[in-house]
């Protein structure tokens, strides 16, 4: 029985060294031969060993196929998205974030999450979205999952409150204070809107009694104050302003705004949070320039007001000829006197660069994000505090801008991911 098992063995052997799709490799045939001797000590053992290596070779064959896939997903989504020095020059300040974006970027995350099991799409925004039918819940499902898999626990109805004298981490639970010394911290404490959900800045006490440079938050990313003419906001609030190009200092952003009893909010206006809060800080109000009509210069503008035998008056020839919408008329009138308006270049000069006035910002409860936080002086290039070794800060806690639309999600994906594979690396 062995003699033939051994002879069967070789056969397979050399069958495989002929044609790599028939009969079976060295190792297999080592498991086999093992086998065949029985359950002698020495030969279990041998076959238990060579099973290991095959389950390690196999591991490596699948680690290699997923590396291939990633690589292949990065390089085909990069065709379809912002390419680096643009995503990152998004940010302001932007230098800090770069070896965080460049270790884990935008097309990483998005090969990520479909490890996760959450396939994306890119919409016609070139914004990443789950593919329909997969909610937010779900995302957050599969992140908790993630979470359990790395034995990482979750302490709920604890609140940190500060350090103590030895600056160990301080944490209220119900009405018991306890004391936690610790390896390493990673503060992750985000901005100062949505208080609601626990993001209310208290935590800066703690950080500012070590002498750490904080600064208050501000509105970003929110509605802006604009002076309208009683009769023109009566009859537009809540119209939008669509297919519009703002300018506002050097900067230029396409995308649309909606008029608002309080002034000017939508993803057209939010990117220039920057430039209008400093300009208000420094002369108390910004100026921004809006392009009515980017598509079509000022010459075809004319050409096409200027229709030889049109009867049409000039608010109908604006319908007409160039698709101004009601919202965009009364804009126009309700700044410009009867004469400016009725004079072609004018209304040709106000229609490409239409200046608005802003005096103010939202509260910042009302913002979608916030800037401010801990100065970036105070960390060093892996985010540790200089004045606290061992103890790092991420995300929004930290006083930089990203605009609406998944950035500032992104930057505290690659920052998280950076500052872990550091500490992983280290550790090992």
């Amino acid at each position: 029985r062995i003699m033939r098992g051994i002879e069967s063995i070789v056969d397979q052997l050399q069958a495989n060294k002929e044609n790599y799709d028939k009969g079976f490799d060295t190792t297999e045939g080592l498991l086999r031969w093992a086998k065949l001797l029985g359950p002698a000590p020495m030969t279990t053992y041998i076959a238990k060993f060579l099973n290991q290596e095959i389950a390690k070779k196999e591991s490596q064959a699948r680690e290699k196929q997923t590396q291939d896939e990633m690589t292949q997903a990065i390089a085909a989504e990069k065709l379809r998205q912002e390419n680096e020095a643009k995503f990152i020059s998004r940010y302001t300040p932007s230098f800090f974030l770069q070896s965080a974006f460049t270790h884990f970027s935008n097309t990483h995350f998005i090969y990520w999450l479909k490890q996760l099991g959450v396939e994306t799409f890119v919409g016609t925004s070139g914004r990443i979205f789950p593919l329909k039918g997969i909610k937010p819940i779900d995302v957050l499902d599969a992140f908790l999952q993630r979470i359990k898999k790395n034995n990482v626990y979750l302490k709920t109805s604890h609140e940190w409150i500060g350090f103590s004298k030895e600056k160990n981490l301080l944490f209220k639970n119900l009405q018991t204070v306890i004391e936690v010394k610790s390896d390493l911290v990673i503060f992750c404490l985000g901005g100062g809107s949505w208080s609601v959900t626990g993001s209310n800045a208290t935590w800066m006490n703690g950080f500012r009694e070590l002498s750490i440079l904080c600064h208050p938050f501000e509105a970003s990313n929110c509605a802006f104050k604009v002076n309208w003419p009683k009769n023109f906001i009566e009859n537009v609030s809540g119209k939008a302003l669509k297919n519009i190009k703002i300018s506002c200092e050097n900067k230029v952003h396409a995308g649309e705004v909606v008029i608002t009893n309080f002034g000017l909010e939508g993803s057209g206006i939010y990117p220039f949070s920057p430039e209008i809060r400093s300009q208000l800080k420094k002369e108390g109000q910004a100026k921004i320039i809006i392009d009515l009509k980017p598509d079509l210069s000022a010459d075809i503008i004319l050409q096409k007001l200027e229709v030889i035998n049109d009867k049409k008056n000039l608010s109908e020839r604006l319908k007409h000829h160039l698709h101004f919408s009601e919202t965009q008329i009364k804009l126009l009138k309700a700044f410009l006197s009867k004469e400016d308006f009725l004079n072609t270049k004018q209304l040709i000069a106000c229609i490409k660069q239409f200046e608005i006035t802003i005096t103010g910002l939202a509260e910042v409860e009302e913002s979608i994000s916030t800037v401010g936080g801990i100065d970036l002086t105070e960390i060093n290039e892996k985010l540790e505090l200089k004045k606290l070794p061992h103890h790092y800060c991420i995300g929004e806690m930290l006083n930089y801008d990203a605009p609406t639309g998944g950035y500032l999600l992104q930057s505290c994906f690659s920052m998280a991911h950076f500052l872990a594979t550091n500490l992983n690396r280290k550790a090992s």
